[in-house]
């Protein structure tokens, strides 16, 4: 049976993203402001894992990858922007730019509690995966995850033959920046300093690093439960 139009929207495009298409907003260059979590995860070391295996079984790898990490946002309520080569761009949109943070993420809305939710999801599935992948005697997929908040443009890019809906701002490039930084400092996840004014007691402070492109350094964290966390360092304010 023919699936609906409708169906294959939210399926390429995403939730949100499919209904702003099905209501005729796609024109180039239309856009909203947003107020959101930005969550960015990549396959670790997908260069050399690409290299070591048949491109088919690459392709499996990275599905299975998917699986793990895309899986985790959808039901924990967020919104697939893109697959750009190994890495994940999702949001958990918060509302308007108007509204302090500590508002926007009270319980009801749980905008940074999905994300925080969807990130440990997201370890639970991937490590769940690597025991499947040890004994079949293939190697581990590993990834760095980065959770950000701040505003960002959410709306139509590109050349009117091929668009695609996107967010970009400051807020995004300050997302990659953290999840390359995930490597360096040997963690799977790392939180910006945004979110422990919301969360205070599920972030342990790794210090102030610098972020390619940014200014000043930036205080950055990660997850009390992160078994790599060195629980010795200051809690987040």
């Amino acid at each position: 049976m023919q699936r609906p139009a409708e169906d294959l929207l939210k399926t390429y495009l995403g939730e949100r993203t499919g209904a702003r298409v099905l209501a005729g907003r796609t024109k180039r260059g239309e856009g909203e402001k947003i107020h959101a979590v930005i969550w960015l995860c990549d396959l670790r070391d997908s260069t050399g894992l690409s290299e070591s295996m048949p491109v088919e079984d690459f392709f499996r790898s990275l599905n299975d990858f998917f699986d793990c990490t895309a899986t985790a946002v959808l039901e924990h309520g967020g919104e697939i922007l893109s697959y750009v080569g190994d890495a994940v761009l999702a949001i958990f949109a918060i509302g308007g730019t108007d509204r302090p943070l500590r508002e926007a993420c009270l319980p009801q809305e749980g905008a940074c509690a999905a994300a925080l939710a969807a990130a440990r999801d997201a370890r639970a599935r991937v490590d769940a995966l690597n025991r499947r992948r040890e004994k079949a005697g293939e190697p581990t997929l590993e990834f760095g995850l980065a959770l950000h908040v701040g505003d960002v443009m959410y709306g139509n890019l590109g050349v009117p033959e091929r668009m695609q809906f996107t967010v970009i701002g400051a807020a995004a490039n300050e997302a990659a920046r953290l999840a390359g930084l995930c490597k360096d400092l040997g963690r799977w996840v790392l939180v910006s300093s945004a979110f422990p004014s919301c969360f205070p007691d599920q972030m342990v402070s790794l210090g102030h690093h610098a972020l390619r492109g940014v200014e000043a350094p930036q205080e950055i964290f990660t997850l009390i439960d992160d078994p790599a966390a060195d629980l010795c360092c200051a809690k987040g304010p």
